[in-house]
This record gives structure tokens, C-alpha cells and sequence, in this order.
């Protein structure tokens, strides 16, 4: 099965949706506003991709956090602040089977189902 994990208005997530739409690929689309996230979910993408990849510094939301939460950043304490505002979470994250992907891009899309 795969699911595409990001925030329901977000452009970037609205392209992935409209290509794996267009390549008639079968997904389920996960809200984290909406649908939540647990812990371990988000621990073992961590763990498979780094969190360093998957926590979005480049956000508005990012730089609205205090500094003193941002100080001494770690991976514990990045998944903490991910639970808390899932909004840090780079989007969309594509996951099928075995395999993730974090961003948007037709080329990588296509080379992710190709494989």
C-alpha cells in the first residue's frame, strides 16, 4: 500500500497528489493535522531517512519556534518538537512498502514506482 503523509492545503502535497492521480497510482492520502501521528510512526522514518531530512527549518512554523527549543537539537528532542507541530514535517512523504521518499518531484516520483 502507499500513503502519501503530508497537510491537506499545502501546494507542494496538492502536486504529488495531482501526479500519483494522473499515473493512476493507488494511494491513501494521511493528513497529520487531521489523522495525528504516533511516536513510533514517526521514530522510524527518522531512523530510515534522518531527521535532519525530515524536520523542514525552512518553514514559517520553524522559525515562529522559541530558539531555546531549537537549541541542542538532537534527534529525540526533533521528534518531540515534529509530534508537537506536525507542520515541521518537510511534505509530502511518499512510503510504499519499504521505500520513502520526502519532497515533490515528477522525475523522482517516477523513478520511486519504477523501481
Amino acid at each position: 500500500m502507499t500513503t502519501l503523509y503530508g497537510i491537506k492545503n499545502c501546494d507542494t502535497v496538492k502536486k504529488a497528489r495531482q501526479w500519483l492521480d494522473s499515473e493512476s497510482v493507488t494511494y491513501q492520502f494521511h493528513d497529520y493535522r487531521q489523522d495525528g501521528l504516533n511516536e513510533e510512526q514517526l521514530s522510524a522514518w527518522c531512523e530510515q531517512l534522518g531527521w535532519e531530512t525530515l524536520l523542514n527549518k525552512r518553514s514559517t512554523t520553524w522559525r515562529q519556534i522559541d530558539d531555546a527549543e531549537k537549541a541542542d537539537l538532537d534527534g529525540d528532542k526533533a521528534i518531540k518538537l515534529m509530534l508537537a507541530t506536525p507542520s515541521l514535517i518537510k511534505r509530502p512523504l511518499l512510503i510504499s512498502g519499504d521505500k520513502a521518499l520526502v519532497g515533490f518531484n515528477a522525475n523522482s516520483y517516477q523513478d520511486f514506482f519504477n523501481e
